[in-house]
């Protein structure tokens, strides 16, 4: 069986470091996990982080694979946030990189993701 290559939200992430849920996703053999440039950000800036926090997620992060800023995810990221004001930057730069990879995105928040038109939507 081929592995599903999957996006997977910062919230995602945060519920993973924090009480292990979605073990499932992140320790399988089942999913190739992908997360922005925007999650490594999001969750190394935390306020009140510890070294071994930070260390933690490095590690975690060293195990999925990043989906860099190109010059097309800049495109269709200034197209989103044009077409959705209120799309928060972070989740226009995260729906980018899920529609110009062909990635479908794992998140626990749906509704900030529902008015992007053409982006696959997961639930966690």
């Amino acid at each position: 069986m081929a592995k599903v290559s999957v996006l997977v939200d910062t919230d995602v992430f945060i519920d993973y470091f924090n009480s292990g849920r979605f073990s499932s996703l992140f320790d399988s053999s089942r999913f190739t996990v992908y997360y922005s440039v925007v999650t490594k950000k999001e969750l190394l800036s935390k306020p009140g982080l510890r070294e071994a926090e930070r260390q933690a997620i490095l590690h975690e992060l060293s195990q999925c694979r990043i989906v860099k800023l190109t010059e097309a995810i800049t495109t269709r990221y200034f197209e989103l946030r044009e077409r959705h004001p209120s799309l928060d930057k972070e989740d226009a730069l995260i729906a980018a990189s899920a529609l110009v990879k062909s990635l479908p995105l794992v998140t626990r928040n749906k509704r900030h993701f529902r008015i992007v038109v053409g982006l696959t939507v997961l639930g966690a």
